[in-house]
Order: structure tokens, then sequence, then C-alpha cells
């Protein structure tokens, strides 16, 4: 077999295991506000955002630890008690570069006690390399966090950059981004405004 074909199969292996970790879910795990209304959320989707897939039910996240900006070690659960905008990325990838401006410009609007942008790079990233990254492009108030061997990309079926996943505040994951987008656009204000008014009325 020749070597792109094996790093097809393994590929495909991976994305197969992420989806059946994905199905298994609590049956009495009560449906995120945000998901009642997906309907609703789904036509806020234009341009860019309607690559934004709403799950049908929340999905389990990954429960792999990181490592913190500060040195330290946390997991998503520690984030619980807001709704999260997850984005993986990379010092070598372009679209993060292009996109990162723009979830800062979602966090300085939007961030606080009921909501968070939560940056993660993922695989080998040089702490130095990713702090020059966000210097270049402006970017003050995001984490530099990373997630050096991949554990929690991989358990969160990340096969490519940039992924951003919404959370739930109970930490489920209830929507999915693959590749960049316009995270500054009245479309993406809309859907974060609308996701946070749910879980106010509910």
């Amino acid at each position: 077999m020749s070597r792109s074909a094996l790093i097809y199969t393994a590929l495909a292996a991976i994305a197969i295991a992420a989806v059946a970790v994905f199905a298994l879910r609590d049956p009495a795990q009560p449906i995120p506000p945000a998901l009642e209304n997906r309907t609703d959320l789904e036509d806020l989707r234009e341009g860019s955002m309607k690559k934004l897939a709403f799950h049908p039910a929340p999905k389990p996240a990954g429960t792999a630890a990181y490592d913190t900006a500060e040195g330290g070690k946390a997991t998503l659960a520690d984030h619980q008690g807001r709704y999260v905008l997850l984005n993986f990325w990379a010092t070598w990838c372009a679209p993060c570069r292009k996109e990162m401006p723009m979830l800062a410009a979602l966090q300085d609007e939007f961030g606080g006690d009921r909501f968070e942008v939560l940056t993660i790079a993922t695989g080998r990233n040089n702490p130095a390399q990713m702090q020059k990254f966000f210097d270049e492009i402006g970017v003050t108030n995001l984490p530099l966090h990373r997630d050096p061997s991949s554990a929690l990309a991989r358990e969160m079926g990340v096969l490519g950059l940039p992924v951003t996943v919404i959370l739930a505040p109970d930490g489920t994951e209830i929507a999915r981004m693959l590749g960049d987008a316009e995270w500054d656009s009245d479309s993406a204000k809309a859907i974060i405004r609308a996701v946070l008014d749910a879980q106010e009325q509910g």
C-alpha cells in the first residue's frame, strides 16, 4: 500500500472513530436552549457563516487537557457555565491568520460572564512563534493556549484547520464550523446574540 493510501486510511479511521464518539449521548441530558431554536439560528446564517452546522442534538466535547498560556493545565470542563466559541488553529495556518482578528472582535463585543472566545493552537506550535503571530495581526485579547500533542483536537475529530465549535454552558458541542469565516460579520453577531438570548429565556 502506498504512503498516501496509508495516510488516507488512517485519517478515515480517525474520522469514523470521532463520529462514533460523538454519537454517544445520554438520552436524559437536556437539550440546550439554543438547539431548541435551531431552525431560527440556521436562518441567520449568511455568507461564510452558512458553513456553521448546528447539530440536531448536543454532542460530547473532548476531555483531554491542554496547556494554558500561564504554563498550567486545563480542560474544556473548566469553561462550563458560559457559551464558548472554541477555535483550533496553528501558526502555519494562513486561514487562521485571516480570521483571528475577527474572533478577537467577537470577544471584544460579547466576551464576559456569558460568552468567551477560546483559542487553542494544536500540534507543534512554538510559544514564541504563537506570540509573534498574535503581535503581527494585532490580537491582544485571546489566549495563547496549546494542544501540543493534538490530543484534544483528535478527540474532537479535528482533521484540518481552522475548526471552530460552539460549546453550550453544560460543556456539550452544539455547532461546528470547518474552515475560516467572517466572525465579525453581522450574521455571526446575530447568531451569537440569538444563542445568548435563548439561554437567557431558557
